[in-house]
């Protein structure tokens, strides 16, 4: 297991090299069959998927009403704590009808995206700047 530069994944060095391992450099067939997003992802857990979706729109509105999706890394900065707060309360419905589950869904993958990004195995997506 390799150490993680930093306790927080938000300071990353947007400027670090990229290894193989980013989806951007991955050209060979053979390459992109070992990663069956559709069919390794999507077909598993289509609904989880859905809320998961559900959850980012609940949030822009929240946080920007009238706006494009996007996601406002600005308050979304403690992924691993908040991810925890809600997994307190797995099983249950929030306040806003999300299921505190989704949420956990939703905050493990901003912290698993920033940590690819972190270690330069991902480029920040055009669609988070």
């Amino acid at each position: 297991m390799t150490e993680r530069k930093s306790k927080y994944y938000y300071d990353a060095d947007r400027n670090a090299p990229y290894s193989h391992n980013n989806w951007s450099e991955v050209n060979t067939a053979k390459e992109r069959k070992g990663m069956p997003v559709y069919s390794g992802v999507l077909n598993y857990f289509p609904d989880a998927i859905r809320e998961v979706a559900r959850c980012s729109q609940a949030g822009n509105d929240q946080h920007h009403p009238g706006t494009p999706l996007h996601w406002d890394r600005n308050k979304s900065a403690d992924e691993l704590d908040a991810l925890t707060r809600h997994l307190i309360e797995a099983g249950t419905i929030d306040d806003d009808n999300i299921r505190h589950s989704v949420k956990v869904a939703w905050r493990s993958l901003a912290n698993l995206q920033k940590e690819l990004e972190l270690n330069g195995e991902a480029p920040l997506s055009k669609y988070n700047k």
